[in-house]
């Protein structure tokens, strides 16, 4: 499976159950976002929806986000950290919530090709927020044991450029 194997099965999979395909904004926010130099987030497009600032063009969008980040570039070429990429992305502006979107997760990443990626499911583990015990159940459904199933806190399982908000 290549990178636009993964790009058409990802938004395929989330248009199918009822997603709003919507297209990359530019790296360079428009002139009345004030927050931002660089778009850093697939979310930030979708912004003024969670803040009720305008209606969506629907409440369930997916989009592949180009993204620009400089705020871990200390961290720049270990395994995971990269100034730019690209984010696939699954928004729901007060539509679903976890109990709808693990078990998708969980069926695209284990899902037989072409409809899911066949991933081992004995190699996937979930991490979830410390606290968190309705998505530990819900990942413990789907049938993750507890011992991949790892709790962190702020620190080691969000991202913040900020401020907390959208």
């Amino acid at each position: 499976m290549n990178t636009q194997d993964i790009r058409r099965l990802f938004t395929d999979f989330f248009a199918e159950r009822g997603h709003r395909r919507v297209p990359s904004s530019p790296l360079i926010p428009p002139r009345d976002e004030k927050t931002l130099l660089f778009t850093n987030a697939g979310m930030n497009q979708m912004k003024p929806y969670f803040m009720g600032l305008t209606e969506p063009p629907s409440h369930r969008l997916t989009s592949i986000q180009k993204c620009f980040r400089t705020s871990d570039i200390e961290e720049v070429g270990d395994a995971s950290h990269c100034t730019f990429f690209e984010m696939l992305g699954n928004f729901s502006v007060g539509d679903y919530f976890k109990p709808e979107v693990i078990p998708w997760a969980w069926e695209l990443l284990t899902g037989p090709k072409p409809q899911g990626m066949g991933l081992n499911k004995d190699r996937i583990w979930a991490t979830i927020f410390r606290e968190d015990e309705e998505a530990y159940e819900l990942w413990r459904s789907v049938g993750i044991p507890d011992e991949r199933i790892v709790r962190y806190g702020e620190k080691e399982n969000y991202w913040f450029s900020g401020p907390v908000g959208p």
